[in-house]
């Protein structure tokens, strides 16, 4: 296992994926974010069922900055409730690993 995380999110349209996804990677919380546009999404909120079109966002990120990835895409985010699920990597490439570690700046991040 790893300290390694990938967190999880949807945004209601291009362009606040895109502003959460470069403000993630700017500040240093995360060293990519992966943007899949057209994603359909069916949930229930308040008690309805609901389908929405949204971009989903594949954060590469660490476990010491998932908590502040978390309050910036709530920070970001026009949803009410904005998704933030964090997946451990169990294993990977050494060499992508370790660019995940150098790339997530504590100092940048405010760690």
């Amino acid at each position: 296992m790893t300290d390694k995380r990938i967190v999880l999110t949807t945004a209601g349209s291009e362009e606040e994926a895109h502003k959460i996804a470069r403000h993630l990677v700017e500040s240093g919380m995360a060293a990519c974010v992966n943007i899949i546009p057209h994603v359909a999404s069916i949930y229930l909120w308040l008690g309805k069922v609901e389908a929405a079109r949204e971009w989903l966002l594949i954060v590469k990120t660490t476990a010491a900055a998932f908590e502040k990835v978390c309050l910036a895409i709530a920070e970001l985010h026009s949803y009410e409730l904005p998704e933030c699920i964090c997946l451990i990597i169990d294993d990977g490439s050494p060499r992508y690993l370790r660019w995940i570690a150098e790339s997530v700046s504590a100092e940048k991040s405010g760690e």
